[in-house]
């Protein structure tokens, strides 16, 4: 005996289907901070870039920069471990002595955080020679690990504009969600 679908059935199937997009995938979702300027992601694996200006005292504006590799990126404390040395000491300790590293997890995710105060110190393009050396910044990271694999958020910028933005950096951080 061959079962068939009622008059109805065929088109709300296809209907549905059409609605549906093969393909679509769940991806990380957040609620970007009121004052948070967007701007174009400058790599191909920047998912957002946001500015976010300047303490009156600063002389610039920190940036928010967020990352996906898909699965890759590297492991979350090779990440850390990088960003960490892309951060220099004035008393020329290791900056690995004043980081501070917290982990949770939210929403069944797990999330690193990283704070490093001192002299930015990064590469000014990947692979390049030529560095940045800024005194008085500070960077802090997320990796928030995803059934899609991890999203890289980092900030960077004058101490005082971090401080300025942490809550909401926090704030962002507190809001993601795999959907």
């Amino acid at each position: 005996m061959s079962r068939r679908l009622p008059a109805i059935g065929l088109p709300l199937l296809i209907l549905l289907l059409l609605a549906s997009p093969a393909g679509a995938q769940a991806t990380l979702r957040y609620d970007t901070p009121d004052g948070w300027i967007a701007v174009e992601p400058d790599s191909p694996a920047g998912v957002a870039h946001f500015v976010l200006p300047r303490a009156a005292e600063d002389a610039e504006d920190a940036e928010c920069a967020v990352f996906h590799f898909g699965g890759e990126g590297g492991a979350v404390e090779l990440n850390l471990e990088r960003w960490t040395n892309q951060m220099l000491q004035p008393d020329n300790r290791p900056s690995a002595d004043v980081a501070t590293t917290s982990r949770f997890e939210l929403g069944g995710m797990q999330i690193t955080l990283l704070d490093v105060p001192g002299i930015f110190a990064a590469e000014v393009l990947p692979g390049s020679r030529m560095r940045y050396y800024k005194r008085g910044f500070r960077l802090k990271a997320a990796v928030v690990e995803t059934p899609g694999g991890p999203f890289f958020f980092k900030l960077t910028g004058p101490e005082t504009t971090v401080i300025r933005w942490e809550p909401a950096f926090t704030a962002l951080i507190d809001s993601v969600r795999y959907e």
